[in-house]
């Protein structure tokens, strides 16, 4: 059951809602002093057939409701005076606009559609994504206090209907080893004299910064908007690249060259804003050779052989070979950031991994695989199957965690809709003709008219 009562209808309609012109605005409900739009519900109801979202019944007394309730999550937050952090804000909605920049094209295409600056647009994001982050501070500070025991799990999965319980796909438990191919020093150096280069050129003023970044990044997510990564705090960057780009002041000099664990740049100031700055910047990768990445392959086909021989164990092995941050302190073992657990269904597992882990008997050690990591870089690794659990009704021995999380939403969900049911009572609500004869799913809204 979702805990949360459809927050994404915060996002829903936000392409049209801040396309459209002003127009002359019908109010269909009012809950506490706040109106609910006519407008606002029919833009809604379009974003929602474009994302072919589910709609339960006539979406003119669906939306409304979906809307009306969260006006009562709101002014909750007016009595509580719920504050929120500005600055998580500003960042959801920096990564909000790049997105609609990514999808336009451009700053300008995107102010051109909305109809709107950059700057209007920006704060009508930045109240939708507050709103957001009010609701669900209100949800949780509701909800605290639920904590499942274990006779708490127990007794929810005992009072399961057969057709309730859960089916669980096949999931493994996953150690990997990895180390990076070692890259001769020329390369190295080759890429440096050529940022070298590209550093001068922008000082010179031979060429613009943002031209040479579409020509020659290797970052495929920024290189397209002239190197621009978009506002960002530090805690959202690299520590090295973060610690040279804070500590530019100019807009017109280029950085020194900064290494970080996706290769080398060069960095530009753009803006800073407080605590958050915009740049831009040319990423260089130094290149493997093949020679390179076999060597590192004979390697670790000499560690595999060794622990199968029983000399040291993979777990050592990780320890002390390894060169994955993530998992060489943790014996090896992959954690899923869906879901906090060390289970991975196949499909959330990284491609390269998944098509080796696939063939593995349990406790098995592959081959050493050539894979790309999460920085887009190759790198070599031997993964270990350390446990297969075939797809299954849920039990309590072996998914007890996911037991406890559909107990305990499942709690959540309860208080929240009894919530919603009493501040019904305590809240002024007005529907206006034309949108009262409704099936709506909580009956007290009617009451006070």
């Amino acid at each position: 059951m979702k805990l949360k009562i459809t927050l994404a209808c915060l996002f829903l309609g936000a392409i049209y809602m801040i396309a459209q012109n002003n127009i002359a605005e019908e109010v269909a409900w009012v809950v506490g002093d706040e109106p609910i739009y006519k407008s606002e519900i029919e833009e809604q109801y379009m974003q929602m057939q474009y994302e072919k979202d589910p709609i339960n019944g006539n979406p003119y007394c669906f939306i409304p409701e979906q809307l009306a309730v969260q006006k009562l999550y709101l002014h909750q937050a007016k009595i509580d005076t719920v504050k929120v952090q500005e600055s998580m804000i500003v960042q959801q909605a920096d990564a909000r606009i790049n997105y609609f920049i990514a999808n336009l094209g451009s700053k300008e295409k995107v102010e051109e559609y909305f109809r709107k600056s950059m700057s209007e647009l920006k704060e009508k994001m930045t109240d939708m994504i507050r709103d957001q982050y009010i609701i669900q501070e209100v949800q949780r500070s509701l909800t605290k206090n639920v904590k499942a025991t274990p006779a708490d799990v127990r007794k929810y999965f005992s009072s399961l209907s057969a057709d309730s319980i859960p089916y669980v796909p096949k999931e493994v438990e996953v150690q990997i080893l990895t180390v990076n191919p070692v890259i001769p020093q020329q390369e190295i150096d080759d890429v440096k004299a050529r940022l070298r280069d590209y550093a001068a050129k922008v000082t010179s003023g031979e060429s613009d910064f943002s031209t040479l970044a579409i020509l020659y990044s290797e970052d495929p997510g920024s290189s397209v908007y002239g190197g621009e990564i978009g506002f960002k705090g530090r805690a959202e960057l690299d520590p090295e690249y973060a610690s040279v780009a804070f500590n530019l002041s100019d807009p017109k000099k280029v950085s020194k060259i900064v290494e970080t664990e996706y290769g080398y740049h060069i960095i530009q100031l753009i803006e800073k804003r407080g605590d958050r700055i915009n740049t831009r910047h040319i990423l260089l990768k130094p290149k493997v050779a093949d020679k390179d990445l076999k060597d590192a392959v004979a390697r670790l086909d000499s560690v595999r052989r060794d622990i199968k021989a029983k000399k040291f164990t993979f777990e050592d092995a990780t320890m002390y070979i390894s060169q994955d941050k993530d998992t060489k302190n943790n014996r090896g073992i992959m954690v899923n950031s869906k879901n906090g657990t060390t289970k991975f269904e196949m499909a959330d597992l990284p491609q390269d991994i998944a098509k080796i882990v696939d063939k593995l008997d349990v406790d098995s050690i592959s081959q050493p695989f050539i894979m790309v990591d999460k920085r887009n870089k190759e790198i070599v690794a031997i993964a270990k199957l350390s446990k297969r659990i075939d797809g299954h009704k849920a039990n309590l021995s072996e998914d007890y965690q996911l037991l406890k999380n559909m107990y305990e939403n499942d709690r959540k969900a309860k208080i929240l809709d009894e919530w919603i049911r009493k501040k019904q009572k305590e809240t002024y609500v007005r529907i206006e003709d034309g949108w009262r004869n409704c099936d709506f799913k909580y009956d007290g809204w009617l009451k006070k008219n």
